[in-house]
């Protein structure tokens, strides 16, 4: 039986891509007697522009381990999608004619909420798509979980891990940026798992007097530092309260300042306590996999591979408990998946004392 796929890479890169790629050939080369590959550029750019190459089977040898993508990504928001600009190009009607010159049986998809978006688009134009759900947010819906998150929380664990002993040493009050711009499971995970003596959330907004009453609080009790693990997405309870272009202005009115430094500078001016920001950024996304997000992503890979192999098309594949399954796109794409108030791991949080904010 003769296939003929394209892979793309969508959306920021995160470790997995390269162990889900090679999950879904090796797999692939398994099953077809016939089974060409084409690997497509920079994600949606390429499948638009038209940048592919056929590849081999050797070029998903030795990349397990290997973090990023080797078939590059990027960013094309699925809001400009049906746009057409100054350039005339009608995007989806481009992508439409080279999936056909590329005589695609199917289109596999990695990506995030918005690459899932683009793919349940395509798939309602007609045609093959299956998706895998990359995202070291872990905020995707319809799966517990989402291959990249494993090896994030990993990272970012180990930096608050390390942030412990320098706020020990100086006395300070540390905050601690965790990637997560609109679910905060990456923070919750990490902050629980790394001591965080305060979690902040994007779905749990705090409020400042909360914030600094907790950290003198850990002063009079005889503790010489406090860490405060925050989720880039965070806000207060009055920014909460503000229409999503009031934020933005608010934001825009000192660009350099991360919520971390901003909620640093609260604290300080309002405890007194010396408190520095510590922002690790990409570092949460990148580098090599760890052996159980290797292990899911070739999970994922296979199990898109046989449904490529059944005939089932228009959808994505998700983890549900311990088994790999599949959800209709139109289904999940436009979905976030965020943290419930009142989930065991918050709860969890708050029995060992952790605080966020939100108390009265």
């Amino acid at each position: 039986m003769k296939r003929r796929i394209g892979i793309l890479t969508s959306g920021g890169d995160c470790p997995g891509l390269n162990a889900a790629i090679r999950g879904v050939a090796k797999a692939a080369y398994e099953m077809f007697d016939d089974l060409e590959i084409v690997g497509i550029a920079d994600g949606y750019a390429g499948l638009i522009d038209g940048e592919y190459e056929e590849m081999k089977q050797s070029d998903f040898s030795g990349i397990l381990t290997r973090g990023g993508t080797i078939l590059g990504t990027s960013r094309r928001p699925f809001r400009d999608m049906r746009v057409i600009g100054d350039d005339k190009l009608d995007k989806v009607k481009a992508m439409k004619e080279n999936y056909k010159k590329m005589k695609l049986d199917c289109l596999i998809t990695l990506g995030g909420n918005g690459t899932h978006k683009t793919a349940n688009l395509l798939s309602e134009e007609g045609l093959n798509v299956i998706g895998l759900p990359k995202t070291i947010d872990n905020d995707i819906w319809g799966t517990d979980v989402t291959f990249g998150f494993h090896t994030a929380v990993d990272i970012a664990t180990d930096v608050i891990d390390r942030i412990h002993t320098t706020a020990d040493s100086h006395g300070r009050v540390m905050v601690i940026e965790i990637m997560g711009n609109k679910a905060g499971w990456l923070t919750l995970y990490s902050g629980l798992a790394g001591g965080a003596d305060i979690i902040l959330l994007p779905e749990i907004p705090y409020s400042m007097d909360s914030v600094v009453d907790a950290v003198k609080g850990r002063m009079k009790s005889g503790k010489s530092f406090s860490i405060i693990a925050v989720a880039e997405g965070a806000m207060s309870k009055d920014e909460a309260g503000m229409k999503k272009k009031e934020r933005a202005a608010l934001i825009a009115e000192n660009p350099y300042k991360t919520v971390a430094h901003r909620v640093a500078e609260q604290i300080q001016k309002k405890s007194g306590l010396e408190t520095r920001a510590v922002v690790p950024g990409h570092l949460q996304r990148g580098g090599s996999p760890s052996a159980y997000d290797r292990a899911l992503s070739t999970r994922f890979g296979v199990h898109a591979a046989e449904l490529l192999r059944a005939g089932i098309y228009g959808v994505t594949v998700a983890m549900m408990g311990d088994q790999v399954v599949h959800n209709p796109l139109n289904e999940v794409a436009g979905l976030t998946k965020f943290v419930p108030q009142h989930h065991q791991m918050v709860v969890t949080a708050r029995r060992v004392g952790i605080r966020f904010g939100d108390e009265k």
